[in-house]
């Protein structure tokens, strides 16, 4: 039976998206160009797939049609100068089997989307977009922002970056720490979508998660003074260890309570605290990454879920609270709060998240909320708040999770 050109294509856009995007951009200097190009070549993919089948490197087809593309859009202009003409010709010269990945593309182009002539808003989406390769669906789930904001933002991005004629290069390395933060929030959000798929019927996209690792540890060695580098390293190195545990055979979700954690990557535990050590001997303090590393850690050094430092765990909430507060950060506190004092202090702390409107339109409240209903004893109130969260969320492997702790309440 032959492969179905869509899901091959959706696999291959999943895992070379943004190599074909960079590879684009190398060539073009022109990271907007190089975005609507390759959306271009995934739609000729669609037809011309179905048609003819799959080729041997669906990845090097995608970019050569994508070049090709390019090649016509500067045709296509009145006014075409000849620095366009010589690349538009060299482009025109390239066979499909010379395309080949080169590692730091991807992360100059995170550097270039993330120029300081956009806004923060708009780098971030704009990165997730064209690096991440995730659709605006998925990315205003985790920004937690409506989807038309999101594409407004896109397309906001675009058009400055087209308007400043921002080039796609290697900024200098002085410009490097005023992109930083944004960087390292673009990359740190990528890997949480691999971690845990905010859509689809996959719980984890290791291929996503994968990619922000390799970014993060470039960064970390292009930055070796620069604590917030490896403190995300260490944050994703930590998490990354328990993605063998984390799905069952047929990808269903494992929960942490229920992890083999015979099954956890010693080696990347020890990388990640290795990481987190760097962090600290920079002398700067922790910062919000270093301490979620540090939560990290102590799930990481515990024998089992019974042995877990609950109560250092909520100091940790605590300090991260102080420093970066936020709805998710203050949900996570009060599960750390339930696990160390017990479920109706934890409530109460949910409790005054609704009354203030946090997170409105996400499932982690409800989800939260069941669990903590359900510890009480309060049966239909937990089953009604499972239900509800099972309903909002995008993950087709969550809801399954979310509707089988509803089914399971007592009662």
């Amino acid at each position: 039976m032959s492969a179905d050109p869509r899901r091959v294509l959706e696999a291959v856009w999943r895992m070379e998206g943004a190599r074909i995007v960079a590879a684009v951009a190398k060539a073009t200097g022109d990271v907007v160009l190089a975005e609507d190009v390759a959306q271009e070549a995934i739609v000729e993919a669609l037809g011309s797939w179905r048609e003819h089948g799959v080729p041997d490197n669906p990845g090097a087809w995608l970019t050569a049609v994508a070049k090709r593309r390019a090649v016509d859009a500067w045709r296509r202009r009145s006014a075409l100068d000849e620095r366009h003409r010589a690349m538009a010709h060299d482009l025109s010269e390239l066979a499909e089997d010379a395309w080949e990945p080169i590692d730091d593309d991807v992360l100059r182009l995170v550097f270039t989307a993330c120029h300081p002539a956009l806004s923060r808003e708009s780098q971030v989406a704009l990165t997730l977009r064209v690096v991440g390769g995730l659709t605006t669906v998925e990315i205003a789930r985790m920004l937690l922002v409506p989807v038309p904001t999101v594409q407004a933002r896109i397309t906001r991005a675009k058009k400055t970056l087209q308007a400043a004629k921002v080039p796609f290069e290697t900024p200098d390395p002085a410009e490097w720490p005023a992109r930083l933060q944004t960087v390292l929030s673009v990359v740190y959000l990528i890997f949480t979508e691999g971690y845990a798929a905010t859509s689809g019927d996959r719980w984890v996209r290791a291929d996503l998660a994968d990619e922000a690792l390799r970014l993060g540890r470039m960064l970390a060695g292009l930055m070796p003074r620069e604590a917030d580098a490896w403190a995300l390293l260490a944050v994703m190195e930590l998490q990354a260890s328990r993605f063998g545990a984390r799905t069952d055979a047929a990808g269903q979700p494992v929960l942490l309570a229920d992890q083999d954690r015979a099954r956890w990557d010693r080696a990347q535990i020890a990388r990640g605290r290795a990481a987190l050590a760097r962090a600290d001997a920079v002398g700067r303090g922790r910062g919000a990454y270093a301490l979620q590393a540090a939560i990290a850690e102590q799930h990481a050094v515990a024998a089992t879920f019974a042995d877990t430092d609950w109560e250092q765990i909520v100091v940790l909430y605590e300090a991260l609270g102080r420093i970066a507060p936020s709805p998710v950060v203050d949900l996570n506190h009060a599960v750390a709060v339930s696990m160390s004092v017990g479920p109706g202090t934890a409530l109460a702390m949910v409790d005054r998240l609704v009354a203030r409107g946090a997170l409105r339109g996400s499932h982690l409240i409800p989800s939260v909320r069941g669990e903590l209903l359900a510890q009480l004893g309060r049966a239909e109130e937990a089953r009604a708040e499972l239900l509800a969260a099972a309903a909002l969320t995008g993950n087709e492997r969550e809801a399954e999770v979310l509707r089988a702790k509803a089914a399971a309440v007592g009662g």
